[in-house]
């Protein structure tokens, strides 16, 4: 029996919390277009505190939104005080973040080492590392039974191994493995070596890519402990003498910027929603986003079947993925239903359905013992996918001001970060980080000009 259901993700508390601050002068230059000298005399209010906290609105409790919330948090003068407000209707990881396959990697099938491959891996594994400190630093024995439970969940580092199906991305990955990260490599293996990774592994042309250092993330749990990271790291660092932040969450949808405080209540407004950053009225119509819904199927391998997968094998990266979550629990994806405007995690009968007669034999094509498993459960979410680019697909960033047309805006207040479209673990942490850095500067100039330059072609 197919049984369907939505997964929802366990709510945080709603609280007031400090975070930790520190200074952003060291940090590399992402464009070389601003000196840190230049840097930091825009950045008034770092050597002058403001009278009054500044305050910022996240919108989305995704990768993006919590992304800049940390760095927002980590990034700003010791010497003000700062109020960040996150607002998500379903909370932490609610949309569709919250169900991604979690298979992170710095690299493309169909193109060379993705765009700012390097930096953006580093910064992902380090918001990972934050991430899972946060949950082991739970106290009381309660707490702690479910913070090493959360963080057993929270990444599995067997690596992934991606068989060659087709003529058309060997080329491509076999340069890749040539030209790889020193800290994730790619290893060209043949079918044996495969198959020695994972038994009963079809490797189509004896040649596959086994990528060790690659992880496999959980992505709610993920989410959590790095929300978790934004609430307590005030608390690490009060003692010395920093300014107060602020953070909050409010699990109110946001269907229209003019329903936030007005009034010069917020400095600036980060627009974090993913494929509903499209539905505000401000932005509808003018952002070059696709939409695309995925349905991931739950698998499970029943208790009479002796030959579970093995602990130590690499998840399987191919025309469809199999996320191991352990040795009888996987997730295989994903669906690709462009156009679709469905935001809802919800799977219909019809649907999941359809998901299984689409996923099961790609699936099959490179692990048959998929026959044995059952299809547990269903969830989806919808991507925003941004255009294609000369380096590749790549997310929207910058200012938006000039497009709030019915909104008295000040100088740098609107900003938007979206179009993670299926690299929002690769991309958010690095992406993150700069974003926060041009809002707390209100200098637009600190973000790749790759990013912005969507907005001329909006403006055409």
């Amino acid at each position: 029996m197919l049984a369907i259901s939505g997964h929802e993700p366990a709510l945080i508390p709603r609280k007031w919390h400090k975070a930790t601050v520190s200074s952003f002068l060291s940090l590399p230059h992402p464009s070389g277009r601003c000196s840190y000298s230049s840097f930091s005399a825009r950045c008034s209010f770092s050597t002058s505190a403001p009278k009054r906290p500044l305050r910022y609105a996240v919108l989305g409790a995704g990768f993006a939104g919590l992304s800049v919330a940390w760095h927002l948090l980590q990034h700003a003068s010791e010497e003000i005080h700062l109020c960040v407000d996150i607002y998500d209707e379903a909370g932490v990881g609610g949309g569709a973040s919250g169900v991604a396959g979690g298979l992170l990697h710095p690299y493309s099938p169909k193109a060379k080492l993705l765009w700012r491959g390097a930096e953006c891996w580093k910064e992902s594994l380090n918001l990972l590392n934050i991430a899972q400190d946060a949950i082991l630093k739970k106290v009381n024995t309660a707490e702690r039974e479910t913070a090493q439970t959360c963080e057993t969940q929270i990444v599995r580092r067997k690596g992934i191994l991606r068989p060659a199906v087709s003529l058309k991305s060997v080329d491509t990955m076999t340069e890749n493995a040539q030209n790889c990260l020193a800290d994730c490599i790619i290893e060209s293996i043949d079918e044996e070596a495969a198959q020695n990774l994972i038994p009963n592994l079809t490797v189509p042309l004896n040649l596959a890519f086994h990528m060790p250092e690659a992880l496999n993330i959980n992505a709610q749990c993920y989410l959590q402990g790095l929300y978790l990271a934004c609430q307590s790291s005030a608390n690490d660092l009060s003692a010395f003498g920093f300014k107060h932040r602020e953070l909050c969450i409010h699990k109110k949808s946001v269907q229209s910027l003019k329903e936030l405080p007005g009034q010069g209540y917020y400095d600036a407004v980060i627009i974090c929603l993913g494929a509903r950053a499209a539905l505000l009225p401000e932005l509808s119509g003018k952002l070059p986003l696709r939409t695309c819904r995925g349905v991931i199927t739950h698998l499970q391998l029943g208790d009479d079947i002796r030959e579970a997968y093995p602990e130590d094998s690499p998840s399987i990266l191919s025309d469809v993925w199999l996320s191991v979550h352990g040795a009888r629990c996987l997730d295989l994806g994903s669906t690709w239903d462009w156009k679709s405007r469905n935001y809802s995690r919800e799977v219909t009968w019809d649907e999941a359905l359809e998901a299984k007669k689409v996923l099961l034999p790609k699936a099959y094509a490179v692990y048959p013992s998929i026959k044995y498993w059952t299809v547990a459960g269903a969830v989806a979410g919808l991507r925003a996918m941004p255009p294609h680019t000369a380096e590749g697909s790549l997310p929207l960033l910058g200012c938006v001001d000039e497009f709030m047309n019915d909104i008295q805006s000040h100088v740098c207040k609107y900003w938007l970060f979206t179009g993670l479209g299926a690299r929002g673990l690769l991309f958010h942490g690095w992406l993150g980080k700069l974003m926060a850095l041009a809002v707390l500067s209100r200098n637009e100039d600190l973000l790749p000009s790759e990013l912005i330059s969507w907005k001329k072609k909006s403006h055409k």
